[in-house]
């Protein structure tokens, strides 16, 4: 890399959101993310080969604070884990939850800039009020439809902020979600999608929808403007395959609880066989050395010994 932020062939490097955009635009191809929410989790998913991950606000409430999904995290909490999650490869875009913007428009422009500061490719708004909810549980509430859209614009200037002063590397793609399918219905569900791709959200996504045909429709109706499936087992959407929903017309999938609800298996499976025998069983091959690996221990030994250590030679 030269001063001028390019690289040796005189080329900006592609940013986090560069890449991203990339994928959301690819004919014929949806892209299936996987929900992640700490880093051994978002290792796990490096390792089989996603081309883009997505930070669960469910998972990180769970998994930092022991809460459910009812509004408590902080924008400090979720700015924090997706940094360290995004630093892990720079080369796969996450996509962050971002719940309401946690606040008015100064608190959403602060927290647009410190996900795009902490390299996060995209993140999605939603139009709950604060003390909001899980989108697959009952009982939601959403604000009016221009308090919605006033977060969109604020999310949208503070970008364009971040552009006047970094260029390419102050980009980021922004989701408008709209929860209000269950409050108020379709159409107003749609009309909220149009009015906050019309104030310069880049991709819609529909929380919620109870069957298929919902699902084509949204994709028909904002079609190119890509549109995002949540798929979550269990919640009210119906269970589709990534090529099912690339058929419906979304380009982009995930599956914010994939992580979660597996951990909470086997981690139960686990410890209810240790409380019972005193033992556990661990699979072949299963090492302290094999789980480092994993948490990039190899990387960490050959940056020692490019620049003449020896700390780790021998682990």
């Amino acid at each position: 890399m030269y001063g001028n932020g390019k690289t040796a062939n005189g080329l900006a490097p592609r940013t986090a959101a560069a890449r991203l955009r990339e994928l959301l635009h690819q004919d014929d191809h949806i892209t299936v993310c996987p929900g992640v929410y700490d880093g051994i989790t978002a290792r796990i998913a490096l390792q089989a080969g996603f081309d883009c991950l997505y930070m669960t606000g469910a998972g990180t409430a769970a998994s930092r604070l022991g809460m459910p999904d009812l509004g408590v995290v902080t924008m400090n909490d979720m700015a924090t884990n997706a940094a360290m999650i995004a630093s892990l490869d720079r080369t796969v875009p996450l996509i962050a939850d971002a719940d309401t913007g946690y606040g008015g428009p100064l608190m959403i422009s602060r927290t647009v800039k410190s996900y795009i500061a902490g390299g996060v490719a995209g993140l999605h708004l939603e139009d709950q009020v604060v003390s909001k909810r899980c989108g697959h549980l009952l009982g939601k509430e959403v604000v009016d439809q221009e308090t919605f859209i006033s977060r969109i614009r604020a999310a949208v200037i503070a970008r364009e902020e971040m552009r006047k002063d970094l260029g390419d590397a102050g980009d980021i793609v922004l989701i408008a979600r709209t929860d209000a399918l269950q409050a108020n219905g379709f159409e107003d569900a749609l009309q909220r999608l149009q009015e906050a791709i019309e104030a310069g959200a880049d991709v819609a996504f529909l929380e919620g929808p109870t069957n298929v045909e919902q699902c084509r429709i949204v994709c028909q109706k904002f079609a190119p403007i890509p549109v995002l499936l949540n798929m979550v087992p269990g919640g009210v959407t119906p269970t589709l395959t990534g090529n099912e929903a690339k058929e419906a017309g979304f380009k982009v999938m995930i599956h914010p609880g994939c992580m979660s609800f597996a951990v909470q298996q086997s981690c139960g499976e686990v410890v209810s066989e240790l409380k019972k025998t005193g033992a556990v069983k661990t699979p072949p091959g299963t090492s302290p050395r094999d789980f480092f690996t994993l948490c990039g221990l190899q990387e960490c030994i050959e940056l020692d010994k490019r620049v003449g250590g020896k700390a780790y030679s021998s682990v």
